[in-house]
């Protein structure tokens, strides 16, 4: 039976899950949680919340200031002039709670309805799982096996003709206690790696920079609640494409053209070098302005159809609206693939686009 401060808590974590759920579209528009995120947890502040506090009863207050007095006796400092001072308006107090990044993924999982993902690849990651399977003499008393324990008493005291049947008392001693013993075994897992293309050329803007930032954040965190082994790679282009760590990825800004075919054939290569699509869950996101070097095109798209789209789980491309941008490659992804099952694609028109477009990109289950 769980104590009444387990209830408490169990009840206050009820109101905060509920609290997030509520703001979920709020917080998916604020980078501010990926700069509180830990390795495990994330801070979330969350306003409006009253944490329980002892409060006196105003009847019984004593000390300086009760009781009727004489006009003008002076009380301490007296008051402070206008403008002077501390204010005496009450603050806007805002809770900040840690939620395990888990915790998290499922709250977004159920307000956004979406499917857990049914993995391909399984073979690479092996997990050990502690799995109780027999009894032994000695161990924790956390563990200790109360129906063998009082088994193995009462044979002993009817061997030894200690047990008496009209006063059936079986009291265990050191001997006679069992303890629950557990073995490791090896499990696979199925894995993940998960591609991150953005274009950086000069049309891509820091607001355009933060939308995807923020969208990476909450795809990682439902992906990797998803998968138990993942890994990110990260591929940033203007003319050229090539890898770079998560860091430069989201704060390298460039000049130059646009030929997003240079991307694709990187994150090709990458694929036939260290990932083979029979053991690896594989996606790609791509985010940028729709912007590409004329005749290009159709490059990608051959490169999208002949090598990416047979290998991966899902090929998802977010076109981010810029002032400088054509916004045409999407229309032609969609044109060319039509109804494909593992290709989407998604309009982030600004920061309140993102909740739609995270449904829209992981809202098959694939």
């Amino acid at each position: 039976m769980s104590s009444k401060i387990e209830r408490d808590h169990a009840r206050f974590n009820q109101i905060i899950r509920g609290k997030i759920k509520k703001e979920l579209r709020r917080y998916m528009t604020r980078g501010e949680l990926i700069g509180k995120k830990g390795k495990d947890l994330v801070s979330i502040p969350i306003p409006q919340v009253e944490i329980p506090h002892f409060e006196f009863e105003t009847r019984k207050l004593g000390g300086v200031g009760q009781g009727e007095g004489e006009p003008g006796t002076p009380i301490g400092r007296g008051d402070a002039e206008p403008g002077q001072g501390a204010g005496e308006t009450p603050g806007d107090h805002i809770l900040e709670v840690d939620l395990s990044l888990e915790e998290l993924a499922k709250i977004l999982g159920e307000e956004l309805e979406l499917p857990r993902i049914e993995p391909r690849g399984k073979k690479n990651i092996v997990n050990e799982k502690e799995r109780y399977t027999g009894i032994r003499q000695v161990g924790p008393e956390s563990l200790r096996h109360f129906k063998r324990t009082y088994k193995a008493a009462l044979r002993r005291q009817l061997a030894t003709g200690t047990y008496d049947p009209n006063h059936p008392l079986v009291i265990p001693i050191q001997e006679d206690k069992r303890y629950r013993s557990w073995k490791l075994t090896k499990e696979p897992e199925s894995n993940a790696i998960i591609f991150y293309i953005m274009d950086v050329s000069g049309s891509m803007g820091d607001e355009q920079k933060e939308i995807v930032r923020i969208e990476s954040f909450w795809i990682d965190t439902w992906l990797r609640s998803q998968y138990k082994g993942i890994e990110s790679r990260y591929i940033i282009h203007d003319a050229v494409a090539r890898e770079v760590d998560s860091h430069t990825f989201y704060h390298t800004r460039e000049s130059g053209g646009t030929i997003i075919s240079s991307a694709y054939e990187l994150c090709n290569r990458l694929i036939e070098a260290h990932y083979n699509p029979s053991e690896w869950n594989i996606y790609i996101f791509h985010f940028s302005d729709g912007d590409n070097w004329y005749g290009d095109t159709d490059k990608c798209l051959s490169i999208l159809e002949n090598h990416l789209l047979p290998k991966v789980n899902l090929f998802c491309y977010g076109q981010v609206r810029s002032f400088y941008g054509s916004g045409q490659f999407k229309g032609e992804i969609d044109e060319y693939f039509g109804d494909t099952e593992n290709v989407v694609t998604s309009e982030i028109n600004s920061k309140e686009g993102i909740y739609d477009s995270i449904k829209e990109f992981l809202g098959k289950g694939k």
